[in-house]
């Protein structure tokens, strides 16, 4: 099929079923764009969409996102995961009002040297704000691409990238950009989907490779199969007379980088003699919880919580600017890990009933 013909299938489908009232479609700005899809890497529509909205309404332009506090921004992040985003974020905001005095930079080059930002996500922010003509290569779009050219093996190899690389540079038009970016994306999202494709409303279907061998399972190719370590680690929930509760922010990189957590240990043993030795509490009463299981891209956690209650000794200093006392019935405005702000969650239930009960 010529490539004018492959697109202009694909935009005529999308006039009639493509998506054309997202929050990032209203009054469409390349900060919009840029925040919605750093958001839609790794993560679904539905999930974004209320993360979104709440995260324009409390920094609607790039100014007062990097007028803000990283704690804030990783507060506005807590739940949606793979928090380098939003530290990248951060970092742009403050580059683009320091280096291109709030206006976001309109060349290709420029976008992809900011933080955060590949040459996929830099194409999609140019083209949809702007309407110029540059290809994405989206998990969406590779895995169109890969069904309809029956292109096997797993994208993530730097061969087939540049294939479809080339094949992403072929259909994208000249004209109608902007409409042809959303509408490939649209198109893997919501008919070219991983599981159960829907190739009877396909526009593509009759040259489709995949659809015509009956082999639409075996595109993209997966990745391939390795050992996921795992770990495991005790987070020591410490409660203070007051039912506060000690958080410690972790350091800006690695693992949940610059949120705010429980005081981890490698081991329960000597837990009290650890505990005793960095922050000079003493403990009174400690109690262990179930098992967390909680899963990253490239190893599996396993969390042993310990509620610990402990005396604090008045003669011993600590750090107060990583560690704070919360109580686990406010909202603190800070970054919190999943597991963290579902366990503060379910402490403030147990105290309520606790007190309902007496």
């Amino acid at each position: 099929m010529a490539p004018q013909a492959f697109s202009d299938l694909v935009l005529n489908w999308f006039k009639q079923n493509g998506r054309k009232n997202l929050p990032w479609q209203i009054k469409v700005s390349p900060y919009k764009v840029w925040v919605s899809e750093i958001m839609l890497q790794q993560t679904q529509v539905i999930t974004v969409i209320p993360y979104f909205k709440r995260f324009m309404k409390r920094f609607p332009d790039v100014q007062t996102l990097a007028n803000s506090s990283p704690d804030e921004v990783l507060h506005y992040w807590t739940g949606l995961g793979y928090y380098a985003r939003a530290r990248n974020l951060y970092k742009t905001a403050k580059i683009i009002t320091k280096e291109y005095q709030g206006i976001f930079p309109l060349s290709l080059n420029e976008v992809m040297s900011l933080p955060g930002i590949g040459r996929s996500t830099a194409g999609a922010i140019l083209s949809l704000s702007c309407d110029k003509c540059f290809p994405i290569l989206d998990g969406n779009v590779k895995r169109v691409l890969t069904r309809y050219h029956g292109i096997k093996g797993w994208p993530g190899e730097k061969k087939i990238e540049n294939k479809l690389w080339s094949l992403a540079e072929l259909y994208t038009p000249r004209k109608l950009t902007k409409q042809y970016t959303q509408a490939i994306m649209d198109l893997g999202a919501t008919v070219c989907t991983r599981r159960k494709p829907d190739c009877d409303i396909c526009p593509l279907t009759l040259t489709c490779f995949a659809r015509e061998m009956g082999k639409q399972h075996d595109f993209p190719g997966k990745k391939p199969t390795a050992v996921i370590p795992k770990r495991d680690t005790v987070f020591a929930i410490m409660e203070n007379n007051n039912g506060e509760i000690l958080l410690e922010q972790r350091p800006s990189s690695g693992i949940w980088g610059g949120l705010w957590c429980f005081p981890e240990f490698s081991s329960h043993l000597r837990i009290e003699e650890m505990i005793k030795r960095k922050y000079g509490f003493n403990i009174k009463q400690q109690k262990e919880y179930k098992p967390i299981k909680h899963e990253f891209t490239h190893f599996h956690l396993t969390i042993r919580p310990i509620h610990i209650k402990i005396r604090i000794y008045t003669d011993k200093d600590y750090d107060t600017k990583v560690l704070k006392w919360i109580h686990p019935k406010t909202n603190p405005n800070l970054g919190l890990p999943a597991p963290v702000l579902s366990m503060l969650i379910d402490l403030n239930n147990t105290k309520r009933a606790v007190l309902n009960e007496s």
